[in-house]
């Protein structure tokens, strides 16, 4: 045998941890395609447009994994883009995406994908199993500064198995209910070609501005640092093969300007140089949404109310920053804080009181938990346990050592301003001082990851179930994770990896109900509101289907995401609306609050 022969003999024995290789599928494999659910996009829907919205700060980073990656630019690179499958937004069944069908092994834990043939890196490469089994390596790589996707490639998501260049199986660490494990499996492949000699150990700095190519119809097209990035469609997208993507992803190109300012943003609106504005914030949609351009018709008014789980938002409270630790003190925050006030004056009465740990989530929800009342009683019973019991000539709780009761609430936008100066200002009636502390969102939510703060003014996406590990898993205790209260107890890793590990529906509900208990106990997330609605204006040419959104729609106009891609821009209209304006027309001015997905 020759030397390259040896070497080849070599290679082919090589055995990957978490990574397998078999010749011959299972012969009794039912597969599901699930092509029989509704079309949801408008077939009345154009092509062509440059779509112009804005961000509020210029990403740290192209990448989507690694320090600096989880801003909120990533929504509009990452989401949307096509995994495995995907779910029907209002039958919430799951149908084809990446993979044209699948089947469910006998041991709850495995999944096998047949890929679409036809399915295209946006640099014009084909995906196929190679790049679902490169994610492990992506991911399980030290050298990405990941250890959140890391221990989920490794714990949750156990190995992979190729059969072929389009199919394979994926395995969850643990056995799961159908739905769940197909979300737990459904997940994004890495182009491995992009990566010719893996990660390498400068992964970061090197892929710093280096966009991936993806799955999805939009690359990166150009970069103006501080000022834009546009998103250009690729040719002959192989999406539209799919009836579930078809009159979707409408627009040539998506233009992100960077407007940190909000009244700024508003004007460049109005004028005319961008074409949607994400409004769910009151104080816009109130007071600022009004005017010529609105009563003439120019620009149009959308409220439209969904069905989608709402994920945490509340004030996070780091266990392991000054004063934190302490029960007491962290009741008497609870206490001191009025949210309901907070969301009659700052929010309008728009938003609801969330009342524990994320909602929406049917019988995962504890529906017995309420959200602490703002109690003066009860704050100054709290605080004099956690030893603040007399006042400062301020009006401020000292220690006996003249420790003042003072606390830092960090917030990551100025359109919170109003609603944490409310806080701000009712908490000292309790003599509580709170310092608010604006960062700018990128480098301020680079801040909570890595536990610089104090208290966080913060609210999270949802998940398709509620997701515990993440945030209440002491072993994400640590810098660059969601466990932002550096939350750390085993009791509740035990309840959160019996959460995960449960596949009974029922008994995983309890598991749900009783960490939002524990949650609730500890005081370290205290809940503020919901928004369970997407609400935005657009001009008149920009056009929306007849139905506006789906019961799981959250942006109807991708304005901060990219999410569903249902809209579309009519170039004949907007020519019309240019010519009205400077002829002097008008046209009725629209104003829709659709609520036929409203919840509750």
């Amino acid at each position: 045998m020759n030397k390259i022969s040896k070497t080849l003999l070599l290679f082919a024995c090589l055995v990957i941890p978490g990574i397998s290789s078999a010749e011959n599928l299972p012969e009794s494999l039912e597969w599901v395609t699930n092509n029989d659910q509704p079309i949801f996009a408008d077939p009345n829907a154009k092509q062509g447009g440059t779509y112009r919205v804005h961000i509020t700060s210029f990403p740290l980073t192209m990448r989507t994994v690694g320090p600096d990656s989880n801003g909120s630019f990533r929504a509009f690179i990452m989401d949307g883009n096509p995994s495995l499958i995907q779910q029907h937004p209002n039958t919430r069944q799951f149908v084809p995406s990446l993979a044209k069908k699948w089947a469910f092994g006998d041991d709850q834990k495995t999944i096998y994908f047949q890929l679409d043939e036809s399915a295209r890196w946006t640099d014009g490469k084909p995906i196929t199993s190679e790049d679902f089994r490169f994610v492990f390596d992506y991911m399980r790589s030290s050298h990405t500064k990941a250890p959140w996707y890391k221990d989920f490639y490794t714990k949750k998501i156990a190995d992979i198995t190729v059969y072929d260049e389009h199919t394979f199986a994926l395995h969850s660490a643990n056995a799961l209910a159908n739905d769940e494990l197909l979300m737990r499996l459904n997940i994004l492949p890495k182009p491995a070609h992009f990566y010719p000699k893996g990660i390498p150990k400068n992964f970061v700095k090197r892929y710093n501005w280096k966009a991936e190519p993806v799955t999805g119809p939009y690359k990166v097209a150009k970069i103006k640092k501080g000022k834009y990035v546009k998103l250009s469609k690729v040719d002959n997208w192989w999406g539209y093969g799919n009836k579930y993507y078809q009159h979707r992803y409408n627009v040539d190109n998506i233009l992100l300007k960077v407007i940190r300012d909000s009244d700024i943003s508003i004007k460049y609106f109005e004028k005319g140089e961008l074409d949607a504005y994400y409004m769910v914030f009151p104080s816009v949609w109130h007071d600022k949404a009004k005017g010529d351009l609105y009563d003439r018709g120019f620009i149009e008014k959308k409220w439209f109310f969904n069905e989608s789980p709402q994920g945490a938002a509340g004030v996070w409270l780091n266990l392991n920053a000054e004063k934190m630790g302490n029960d007491n003190l962290r009741s008497g925050i609870a206490h001191s804080l009025n949210v309901p006030k907070m969301i009659d004056i700052a929010l309008r009465g728009d938003y609801s009181h969330q009342q524990s740990f994320g909602s929406g989530f049917g019988d995962y929800d504890n529906k017995q938990i309420k959200a602490k009342a703002f109690d003066l009683e009860l704050a100054d019973k709290y605080f004099d346990l956690a030893g603040y019991s007399t006042l400062d000539k301020d009006g401020i709780r000292i220690k006996e050592n003249g420790d003042r009761l003072s606390i830092t609430l960090t917030y990551l936008s100025k359109m919170h301003s109003q609603r944490v100066i409310v806080l701000k200002e009712e908490a000292r009636k309790a003599g509580l001082e709170i310092e608010l502390k604006l960062v700018d969102g990128a480098t301020g939510f680079k801040s909570l990851l890595e536990k610089k703060h104090q208290a966080a003014f913060l609210g999270m996406g949802a998940p398709q179930m509620p997701a515990y590990w993440q945030y209440f898993h002491s072993a994400n205790a640590k810098p660059q994770t969601n466990n932002f209260t550096n939350f750390s107890d085993p009791k509740m890793d035990e309840l959160i990896e019996s959460y995960d590990a449960e596949f009974d529906v029922d008994k995983k509900a309890t598991f749900s109900r009783l960490i939002q208990e524990q949650i609730a106990n500890c005081n370290c997330v205290i809940p503020t509101y919901s928004v369970p609605f997407s609400r935005a204006a657009h001009w008149r040419y920009v056009k929306l289907p007849e139905t506006v959104g789906t019961a799981l729609s959250r942006d109807i106009l991708d304005s901060k995401s990219m999410e569903y891609g249902l809209f579309w821009i009519d170039l004949d209209e907007k020519k019309a609306t240019q010519e009205a304006l400077e002829s002097g027309k008008s046209y009725p001015a629209v104003t829709l609050i659709e609520k036929r997905f409203t919840q509750g």
